[in-house]
C-alpha cells in the first residue's frame, strides 16, 4: 500500500494534542465584529478543542497519521 497524504490545508489549521484531541482556531473573528456580543468575541480568542465527532473526521480523512 502506498502512503496516504495529509491534506495540506488541514496541516495548517489543525494540531493534535498529546492526548489525541484535535485543536483548532475559533471561527467568527474576521469581520462583522461590531454586531457580535463582547462575550462571544472574548470566548473566540485563541484555540479550542474540537468536538469528538469532528475530531474523528479530521483525524481519519485529513490527517491520517496524526496520533
Amino acid at each position: 500500500m502506498p502512503k496516504l497524504k495529509s491534506k495540506s490545508g488541514a496541516k495548517k489549521r489543525f494540531s493534535v494534542t498529546g492526548s489525541g484531541r484535535v485543536r483548532a482556531n475559533s471561527a467568527g473573528l474576521r469581520h462583522g465584529l461590531r454586531k457580535r456580543p463582547q462575550k462571544m468575541k472574548r470566548q473566540a480568542r485563541g484555540t479550542m478543542i474540537l468536538a469528538d465527532a469532528d475530531g474523528k473526521v479530521v483525524k481519519r480523512h485529513f490527517l491520517p497519521y496524526a496520533k
